[in-house]
């Protein structure tokens, strides 16, 4: 163990937590011979460490994700328990550090802001505005109105100021203007799902149908994933929604519709 890991210890004091002589839910891992580190039991009733609690909960944020679910299986069934988190209880059985809390905190804020609102920098003044039209990509910068700007309507995909006609959905009249996630979309290579049954060449990258965020596969376990940015898990082979594909499959059997073709068009997240 590092140092680190071996300071970060409950104190045995605190009688805010609740100790437990249970494994750790989290890490399957037998304890070291002779490792007397306490365990706490969560909100939902799983038992953690503090390094096997921060370990989790840094991964999801790497990976995008800033609501912390529980990963452990309910007793006696394979389903996951799922249960939110809440920060403030991560943050004290993790026993996060000052450094650790920044990190967390400032992920948390960026991640939760982009679920919420898609901002881009004005290319003539920096200042960051809101798209309001999803499916208009000709956007007028206030700021620039207010200041009297001749140029003050850009395009939200390529960056430059405006040319053409608006409004328009797929590009502007600049040269170059292109979805660079639409082509990623058509061009990336294939990829295989080994423990899928037979799923040996599909796009290895898709994007999200609820949200249209540009997901990749790990290529391990199932073949359904969670989008980073929307939390809808949704089939990554035929790209249906996880409860609609196990209608008529299952988490490691082919899809009934088979591999969805390489997308040619982005989804738009529509948030009520």
């Amino acid at each position: 163990m590092s140092t680190q890991q071996e300071e970060k210890r409950y104190d045995p004091g605190d009688t805010t937590l609740k100790f437990v002589n249970r494994p750790d839910d989290l890490d399957p891992l037998p304890p070291e011979d002779g490792d007397q580190c306490l365990r706490a039991e969560m909100s939902c009733g799983h038992v953690v460490t503090p390094e096997s609690l921060t370990g989790w909960c840094r991964s999801l944020l790497d990976q995008g994700q800033y609501k912390f679910k529980c990963p452990a299986l309910k007793e006696g069934t394979l389903q996951k328990c799922d249960a939110v988190w809440p920060y403030p209880e991560v943050r004290r059985l993790a026993v996060l550090t000052a450094e650790e809390m920044q990190h967390f905190e400032e992920n948390i804020a960026r991640l939760a802001a982009s679920e919420y609102c898609e901002f881009k920098a004005c290319p003539s003044c920096n200042t960051y505005v809101e798209r309001e039209q999803v499916t208009n990509l000709n956007v007028q910068c206030t700021i620039c109105v207010a200041d009297g700007k001749e140029q003050c309507q850009f395009c939200w995909q390529c960056l430059r100021p405006w040319k053409g006609p608006a409004p328009r959905s797929d590009r502007c009249a600049n040269d170059g203007c292109v979805n660079d996630i639409l082509e990623l979309l058509k061009n990336c290579k294939t990829t295989s799902l080994p423990q899928v049954q037979g799923v040996a060449a599909c796009p290895s990258i898709r994007a999200c149908p609820t949200c249209g965020q540009r997901v990749e596969h790990d290529k391990t376990g199932c073949k359904n994933i969670l989008c980073p940015r929307c939390q809808v898990e949704f089939c990554f082979v035929c790209l249906k929604l996880t409860p609609v594909c196990l209608r008529t499959s299952s988490y490691f059997l082919p899809c009934h519709d088979g591999v969805a073709p390489r997308q040619t068009s982005v989804p738009v997240w529509r948030r009520n």
